[in-house]
């Protein structure tokens, strides 16, 4: 592969960090490390480049500039793909993104692959019966604020309203879930459990609430991606688990954020992912 190769660049308008503005900046970037980008794909107006595309065009290195929802769509579509993908921080919080190179910003995480300071990795990811988390997988009824987070994108004031009331309600009365193998955490289970990957294993957290006001505070914790902003539990790190909801109830997830539901007994493990991604940070 040539030091600086042509690359194709993902990007998604929706997510936090994408506007004209931001782009012309990332192009300009790219434009200074001698980076051609000889195609820009805007999702979801245009499909999601496959490896076939990508071959047949030539292309190595596939950049991403979006949030973790079409991040994870896009990495996912590339297993088996013999080419790499340079994950920029294009959404919100941009947690896949922090994992491959920290907290900074595009343009230096730009400068540092065309001077060749990344390598191919694979990093280690959550994966149950529905998909693959890169960045983390969240499960239980705490789960249902992500649809005021939705209408809050969307600017619907009604949904958002009742979105929050349906949310609320399944927090406080929906099924927990428990952690069962291995036996870990409350008696009476958790509305939320965060599942973390990384070159360590899952680390897991159990998110819990006393009362109606923290439990307002947890799914706006939740909105804003914040999600340790409520009281919770470390509950450990595994290669392996299996989550049981409390009445049999179907599990409700967020893989990178976007919503799934589980059998009422779902198992979850770390995988290595499927297709290289450049890492920069020091920690790889």
């Amino acid at each position: 592969m040539s030091r600086v190769p042509e690359i194709w660049l993902l990007t998604n308008a929706r997510s936090g960090s994408n506007n004209e503005n931001a782009l012309e900046d990332l192009l300009s970037h790219c434009s200074r490390c001698d980076m051609k980008v000889s195609r820009t794909l805007h999702f979801p107006d245009e499909d999601l480049p496959s490896a076939a595309d990508l071959d047949r065009a030539g292309i190595e290195r596939l950049a991403v500039f979006t949030g973790d929802g079409t991040l994870n769509a896009a990495v996912t579509g590339l297993y088996g793909w013999g080419g790499e993908i340079m994950v920029l921080p294009g959404g919100t919080k941009n947690l896949l993104s922090k994992r491959l190179h920290g907290d900074v910003e595009m343009g230096e995480i730009v400068h540092r692959v065309s001077e060749g300071a990344a390598r191919r990795i694979r990093p280690l990811i959550a994966r149950c019966e529905k998909g693959d988390a890169l960045a983390g997988l969240l499960a239980g009824p705490g789960t249902a604020w992500n649809s005021v987070r939705e209408a809050m994108r969307d600017l619907d004031l009604a949904e958002m309203a009742q979105g929050a009331s349906e949310a609320m309600t399944k927090s406080t009365s929906g099924a927990m879930i428990h952690c069962r193998e291995p036996q870990r955490g409350r008696a009476e289970g958790y509305p939320l459990i965060e599942m973390t990957p990384s070159h360590r294993g899952l680390q897991l957290d159990g998110f819990h609430a006393e009362d109606v006001g923290e439990f307002v505070q947890q799914g706006l914790a939740l909105i804003r991606r914040n999600f340790r902003d409520g009281p919770h539990t470390r509950l450990g790190l595994f290669e392996e688990m299996v989550l049981e909801s409390a009445d049999g109830s179907a599990i409700g997830v967020l893989i990178d954020g976007e919503p799934a539901e589980l059998a009422p007994r779902a198992k979850f493990e770390v995988a290595p992912c499927e297709v290289d991604l450049l890492a920069t940070d020091h920690g790889f």
